[in-house]
């Protein structure tokens, strides 16, 4: 399950819970370019759950969309991962310090409150 609004004005919420198919990655990844336009400095809120790898279909939207996605980049100066993986809070970190203008902070699935204080800040 992919699913993505707009927590508050400039944060965005992004859940992931489970297996990633093709459709829902294409609306998802459509619902996040409508509501990053015209963004700048914008906060990204992951909620990672029971990560599984998005299906075969699924990269392959991603990919197509890849152009989009870089462009994104430039409209989003903060992300909170919450997850309960490990691997997953390490990978967000890595990809934080891989990425020039983006600030990547995990946090614990209980820590939602740190992670909301972290991006407002």
């Amino acid at each position: 399950m992919l699913n993505i609004d707009q927590r508050e004005p400039g944060i965005i919420n992004i859940e992931v819970d489970g297996e990633i198919d093709a459709a829902e990655m294409e609306i998802g990844l459509n619902q996040l370019f409508e509501l990053c336009e015209g963004m700048t400095d914008g906060k990204l809120f992951y909620r990672i759950t029971n990560f599984k790898m998005p299906t075969l279909a699924a990269l392959g939207v991603e990919f197509m969309m890849m152009p989009k996605l870089f462009q994104l980049i430039g409209k989003v100066d903060k992300a909170a991962v919450l997850t309960n993986e490990s691997w997953i809070a390490k990978a967000s970190i890595i990809e934080g310090a891989l990425i020039p203008g983006l600030e990547i902070r995990a946090f614990d699935l209980d820590d939602e409150d740190a992670a909301l204080a972290f991006l407002r800040s």
